[in-house]
């Protein structure tokens, strides 16, 4: 620990030696009229001259953040994205709504538009500089980062960015956003003396209540029916040894309702899939883990005498502008440390639990044999028709797939048919939806993962979304080969269900083709990755699915090119109204 000194030419050079100093190891960037002074920076770079986090051009935001948040989840360190001034921001926003849901740690940074209309370095010098500049450029991400703010100085440089970093790595993690005028960046030549390693460290975790804790386990150890529901739980693959411990030891249910992560291996016994529906009526003590959303109050039926405790860094979710899930008992603080004081808190209870905890023991033993045996149905089902449905590509992926190998969905996907027992192998999109996630996050987990296949479902809608042109760019100037499968029923599946769910006999539900809803002609998505030296190919039958997917998987992982299968499927209004109820 101590002071390091070297020389920059501009605040720019100053900001990425810092980045590189705190353990930044990529920016995912757009380049513009404002970075010059980083463009140089990261040219000396290059040359040896002087250290900046490796540069990936990414020509779309959204996709350059959800590269970011992919590269978070495979590695547990914040990168960094940069943006053009406000068009830049404005296209990065879906993309920071995502992570900022999930709570995952970046540092965007943006240009802003010259202050000074002339006689500085850096000043105004083209036409755009004008049009570009606005009253509050961070007013448009405030609410959606943890913190924001602009670099005035060249010699603030240092605290700047510790800020950012340590607030965003602070719990509940989340980006931040740090605009920088062109004539700050330029300027700052010099010696930059700075603490090396930093002198200011991210908050930690908050430990849980005791008597909060005590209380839970009371109640728990009083259970007759317990379930535990997540939905971000398993962020981090290190957390989950608390969950499987607790549930084993008193035989505590769980279910992962739209899981993001994998909370438990698929062969856990106390794993019992990802629909609470079955057991919420029943259950009379529920612990909402990591868990925005336990229930749709419209669609499920809850116990109304349960006792519901939510559990989490944020459990109430105040970040959220409504959220009124009953809540007997809220424990804030981290959920690793909540559990395993859980744990202990359960070993110390004198209620006698010996014969409640057998009884569930064998009524959750029996519900896993029934989920068994209708996963082995439709693992063994053929689709009736020549095109593949949603459930028999999860089939023939599951299948295809090796343990080691990672899953990115981005779509209504029936994970539970998956036999996912690595942890860390599987990720889901966030709950704010903000469509074209998949491509990038999957690009960034490879990225900070190489040594793994990343595989990535998404529908078609999606896919567009995804900034396709752009995402295979980067997987082929990077060498990050990865497998798309394009999930092509033509037309906006959830826009269908939403319709259902309130008009399920209305003039949309007997419509041919309601408005608004379906993507017909549809492209040939599979020749797009063709113009990146990528693999496509059309899978239009069922039965040509598993060859198409070796076939694949052999150029990804043997070839080492980018393929992308778009494969054809059925979507019925019978599985909309389906879906519209789960």
């Amino acid at each position: 620990m101590g002071k390091r000194t070297t020389e920059v030419a501009s605040t720019g050079e100053a900001l990425l030696e810092l980045l590189a100093d705190r353990g930044v190891d990529y920016i995912f960037g757009n380049a513009g009229t404002d970075f010059p002074s980083i463009i140089e920076g990261l040219s000396k770079a290059a040359a040896g001259q002087s250290r900046a986090p490796i540069p990936i051009t990414v020509p779309h935001e959204n996709l350059a953040v959800a590269m970011a948040h992919g590269a978070y989840l495979a590695t547990g360190w914040p990168q960094a994205v940069m943006l053009h001034v406000n068009v830049g921001t404005a296209n990065a926003i879906c993309g920071l709504i995502n992570a900022a849901r999930e709570s995952i740690p970046m540092l965007v940074a943006a240009g802003r538009t010259p202050i000074m209309e002339d006689d500085a370095l850096g000043s105004r010098s083209v036409f755009i500089h004008w049009g570009q500049e606005m009253f509050d450029q961070a007013g448009m991400v405030r609410e959606m980062v943890k913190w924001d703010y602009e670099l005035r100085r060249a010699d603030q440089i240092e605290a700047v960015v510790d800020r950012a970093l340590t607030v965003a790595m602070s719990p509940p993690r989340g980006p931040v956003y740090l605009t920088m005028p062109r004539e700050v960046l330029a300027d700052g030549a010099g010696d930059l003396s700075y603490d090396s390693p930093s002198r200011r460290a991210a908050a930690t975790a908050a430990s849980p209540n005791a008597d909060a804790v005590k209380r839970a386990a009371s109640w728990l150890a009083a259970s007759e029916t317990p379930l535990i529901v997540t939905g971000s739980f398993g962020r981090s693959s290190a957390d989950v040894p608390s969950l499987a411990a607790l549930a084993e030891n008193y035989a505590v249910p769980v279910v992962g309702y739209r899981a993001r992560y994998l909370f438990l291996p698929s062969y856990h016994p106390m794993h019992l899939g990802h629909d609470p529906g079955p057991l919420l009526s029943a259950a009379d003590t529920i612990i909402a883990l990591d868990c925005d959303v336990p229930w749709i109050p419209r669609l499920h039926d809850v116990n109304p005498d349960a006792k519901v405790i939510h559990i989490g860094e944020d459990p109430l979710f105040t970040d959220y502008p409504m959220r009124s899930f009953r809540a007997d008992l809220a424990i804030a603080g981290d959920s690793r440390a909540t559990l395993e004081a859980l744990s202990s808190a359960m070993a110390e209870e004198t209620h006698d639990r010996a014969k409640s905890i057998a009884a569930r023991r064998k009524w959750i033993a029996a519900m896993r044999a029934e989920q068994d045996e209708a996963k082995k149905a439709a693992q063994a089902a053929v689709p009736d028709g020549d095109r593949s449905t949603i459930g028999y590509v999860a089939v023939c992926l599951n299948k295809a797939i090796g343990s080691g190998d990672t899953v990115v969905t981005e779509t209504a996907f029936p994970v539970g048919l998956l036999d996912r027992t690595e942890l860390g192998t599987y990720f889901g999109t966030s709950p704010a939806g903000g469509l074209g996630w998949g491509l990038g996050a999957a690009l960034g987990l490879k990225l900070g993962r190489p040594d793994r296949r990343v595989i990535a479902v998404i529908g078609d809608g999606s896919y567009m979304f995804g900034n396709p042109t752009p995402a295979h760019f980067v997987s082929a100037a990077n060498d990050l080969p990865f497998l798309t499968v394009i999930l092509n029923n033509a037309m906006w599946g959830a826009v269908r269900r939403a319709t259902l769910s309130i008009y399920p006999d209305g003039a949309a539900a007997v419509s041919n083709r309601a408005p608004l809803t379906y993507l017909e002609p549809a492209p040939e998505y599979h020749k797009i990755v063709e113009a990146s030296g990528g693999y496509g190919e059309k899978v239009e039958r069922a039965s040509d699915l598993p060859a198409a997917l070796e076939r694949a998987l052999h150029e990804v992982g043997v070839n080492g090119r980018q393929a992308v299968l778009n494969v054809m499927t059925a979507y019925s209004d019978t599985d909309a109204k389906r879906d519209a109820k789960r």
